[in-house]
């Protein structure tokens, strides 16, 4: 149970949605569909009491989840009335949009403040707050776009995004299979494996470990610009050589940060294996390696979004006619704008899942780490 106090969300969405009842209608003259005197007043009153609740002594549960009803409502109405009118939102349709922000964000508010005792409540949370802000990146686009009458070429909404999504399935698919499944995956196994295994033969001879890390640095700053039409000369126009791209883009990542894990153990863990008679390899296994763990996989995850901006930027620079960067580069051309922001859309998604996959891993391995443990 909290306390009543004033929210500043609420408050100021309250405000907005007062301002937004004297300001009406949604929409200015000549509307083809003008929405009802009704919805208009359902929209406000979801709004409204969402912002009353938020100052009520409550329990945080019944807070968030009675914000969210209001926010996500209004929302939901407010986004049915588009249809047949865009560009044609009056101040009222805006100021009711950053109101029904207000309530989501301080629905996340009062999320982020819950400690369920169940791990499922747990993860539950984890995954409904980003969630909520992802819904809501693209509600306010959505509603900004056509509501002020955006034009296409600058910004397509979202509904128009997904509209090309669906039926562009086979094209997105692929694409996916030429950049990601072959490109992406093939050079980021090779140059994460290279990087470590290299990092392990530095770690052992000190000559390699001065003569390399320098040269690693120097390499990390290379355009990418630069370096992929050298590798569409030498190993042609096919995944090959963007393969050979992300290499050389995940190949020195691993190699710094393996190299300095490797270093992190502690004298006092090291005199303890020597005292055991512990070799070489009998230390590195057994103590070292695990401590260099969390630094393997930062390097893991910084590689998996290289990996697929090396692929693609090498795309644009010749590539058969298959590939996201390639689909980017002529529908560009073409100002299908919207094909455009689609294959945006499912690389920063596969991204994601890429980016989440490395992350679980991370937390099945180093469990015993303190910030995996404090998560």
């Amino acid at each position: 149970m909290k306390r009543a106090a004033l929210s500043w969300q609420g408050l100021v969405a309250l405000v907005c949605t007062i301002a937004a009842m004297f300001t009406l209608p949604l929409y200015a003259a000549g509307a083809s569909a003008p929405p009802s005197s009704a919805t208009s007043a359902l929209i406000a009153l979801l709004a409204i009491a969402a912002a009353l609740v938020s100052f009520a002594p409550i329990s945080r549960t019944l807070a968030a989840t009675a914000l969210f009803v209001g926010a996500h409502g209004a929302a939901w109405l407010l986004l049915a009335t588009l249809p047949g009118n865009e560009g044609l939102a009056t101040s009222s349709f805006f100021l009711l949009l950053v109101a029904g922000w207000l309530l989501a964000s301080r629905c996340v508010t009062e999320l982020s403040e819950l400690q369920p005792p169940a791990p499922a409540g747990r993860w539950l949370l984890r995954l409904l707050i980003p969630a909520i802000f992802g819904a809501w990146i693209l509600i306010v686009w959505e509603a900004v776009s056509r509501g002020a009458g955006i034009p296409f070429v600058i910004l397509p909404p979202p509904s128009a995004i997904w509209t090309r999504i669906s039926g562009s399935l086979p094209i997105l698919g692929e694409d996916i299979r030429q950049t990601i499944f072959k490109a992406v995956l093939v050079g980021y196994v090779i140059g994460c494996a290279s990087g470590f295994a290299v990092a392990i033969l530095a770690d052992r001879f000190a000559f390699l470990r001065r003569g390399l890390l320098p040269i690693g640095n120097m390499v990390s700053a290379l355009p990418i610009i630069g370096v992929a039409p050298i590798m569409v000369m030498w190993f042609g126009f096919d995944w090959q050589s963007k393969a050979a791209v992300v290499i050389i883009m995940t190949f020195f990542p691993m190699l710094v940060n393996t190299v300095a894990g490797l270093a992190a153990s502690g004298n006092m863990e090291r005199d303890l294996m020597r005292t055991y008679a512990s070799n070489y390899w009998q230390t590195l296994v057994k103590l070292r390696l695990p401590a260099a763990m969390p630094f393997i996989f930062n390097a893991l995850k910084i590689n998996s979004t290289l990996a697929m901006i090396g692929a693609i930027v090498a795309e644009f620079f010749g590539t058969p006619i298959v590939g996201m960067g390639f689909r980017i580069s002529t529908e560009m051309g073409r100002m299908n704008v919207d094909m455009v922001w689609a294959e945006i859309a499912v690389a920063a998604l596969a991204g994601s899942i890429f980016y989440g996959v490395v992350a679980l891993a991370e937390r099945a391995v180093t469990f015993w780490h303190p910030s995996i443990r404090g998560g």
